[in-house]
């Protein structure tokens, strides 16, 4: 069971429990499974009326689009979530003034696993974000490869389009990066995290590169903590707290393909509170930074 934000709910009340938070696990999953099919079909369907009236057939579409005609028939049969690049051509192509590109942004969200798709939301209107990573580098720290071999490895298996549309969906989660203003970013990450070599050691290079590009950042601070701490306030697990434009912050945090968004007051000051005293006892931004160049070295 995922818990996620009642957006009715008064401020500071608690989560409303739903089903559907295992979309992660399965390898067989299709969009027609998760909530967000709905609309993954509708554009399926409004894509295929809307090349029809335009005369053309799916090979031909798909030149102008850059698509295989099979790749087409996936997107218009609602087994395969387009992504932003080709619907903004396909309108484009198809003359359809805007009625493909309305439905860009709940398509997009549709790319993210059930569990996530509340987070996702909240993360791309964040204007802070501070997260606690202790088992794998953060995605908005990830490169392709690192992602892909994370994702490879899950178990039961994820199918290889299921792969290929989170890769993306993580990966676009970075623009964030290039929005103006930017968000507000903290990231404290666990020494053990820079040294598991998922995917092979150059993919654990690029990903230790891709922390120090991301690091330097004006909006952007990434702490190590240390292996040899005797005290670290992260024993309880990672998170991820993050402050909306409006409305108060509140923490995210995730485990077995379920989730839980934190909306009561207390907890969420709670869990603020430990982050500073995760960070005041992590390494300092420039050691941190210090550090991960030494740790790539040694590879």
């Amino acid at each position: 069971m995922t818990t996620v934000r009642d957006e009715e709910a008064g401020q500071g009340q608690a989560a409303v429990p739903v089903q559907g938070g295992q979309g992660q696990g399965s390898g067989s999953r299709r969009p027609g499974d998760e909530p967000g099919a709905g609309v993954v079909t509708a554009f399926g369907r409004q894509l295929k009326l809307l090349r029809i009236r335009a005369g053309l057939e799916r090979p031909e579409f798909g030149k102008r689009t850059g698509y295989s005609a099979d790749t087409v028939a996936s997107f218009e049969q609602g087994r395969r979530i387009p992504q932003a690049r080709f619907i903004e051509k396909a309108d484009e192509v198809l003359g359809a003034g805007g009625l493909l590109t309305a439905l860009k942004e709940e398509v997009g969200k549709a790319q993210y696993p059930a569990f996530f798709r509340d987070a996702a939301r909240l993360e791309a209107d964040a204007v802070e974000l501070f997260l606690y990573a202790m088992q794998a580098v953060p995605g908005l720290l990830q490169t392709e490869e690192y992602t892909r071999a994370l994702l490879a490895m899950r178990r039961p298996l994820l199918d290889e389009v299921t792969i290929e549309q989170r890769v993306t969906a993580r990966l676009s989660r970075q623009e964030v990066f290039g929005d103006w203003p930017s968000p507000l970013t903290s990231f404290v990450i666990e020494e053990a995290v820079l040294h598991k070599p998922f995917g092979g050691t150059e993919v654990l290079r690029g990903v230790l590169e891709n922390i120090l590009l991301i690091g330097h950042k004006r909006n952007v601070e990434i702490q190590v903590m240390p292996n040899d701490r005797e005290d670290n306030a992260g024993v309880d697990g990672p998170f991820t707290l993050i402050t909306p434009k409006k409305g108060d912050q509140i923490a995210y945090l995730e485990v077995q393909g379920r989730s839980i968004l934190v909306t009561d007051r207390d907890e969420v000051r709670a869990i603020s509170a430990r982050y500073g005293i995760i960070r005041s006892q992590a390494l300092a931004p420039r050691e941190s930074l210090g550090f991960v160049e030494k740790v790539l070295g040694e590879l």
